[in-house]
């Protein structure tokens, strides 16, 4: 069921992200983690406009997963409020769908 497979966006500062995907997929909270290594970022925070440089991580992982990565990005990441979005996967390669299932469920 392709319903069950989540496409997460996390941003999280360029030096922590590879250390980051790592943890994420050897928890097995996701399947497979990509990094875009550079995005900048506008934002409001504090009361006025902030910029920083990050990287995003495009994290695949299943609805059972989702809350679990969630409370570990929130124990791990090093911002207060870091950026966690979860996308429903609308369709994909059946193959690839039953790849994630079998790569995030505990042993």
């Amino acid at each position: 069921m392709m319903e069950t497979i989540r496409i997460v966006y996390i941003s999280i500062p360029r030096d922590e992200a590879k250390s980051m995907a790592r943890k994420l997929v050897e928890e097995r909270l996701a399947a497979c983690v990509n990094i875009l290594p550079k995005i900048e970022a506008y934002y409001w925070w504090d009361d006025a406009v902030q910029y920083d440089e990050e990287a995003l991580l495009l994290v695949k992982t299943t609805q059972a997963k989702f809350d679990p990565l969630v409370e570990y990005i929130l124990e791990h990441h090093p911002y207060d409020m870091p950026e966690v979005v979860a996308l429903p996967l609308a369709d994909g390669l059946p193959e690839y769908v039953a790849w994630v299932r079998h790569e995030t469920q505990s042993d």
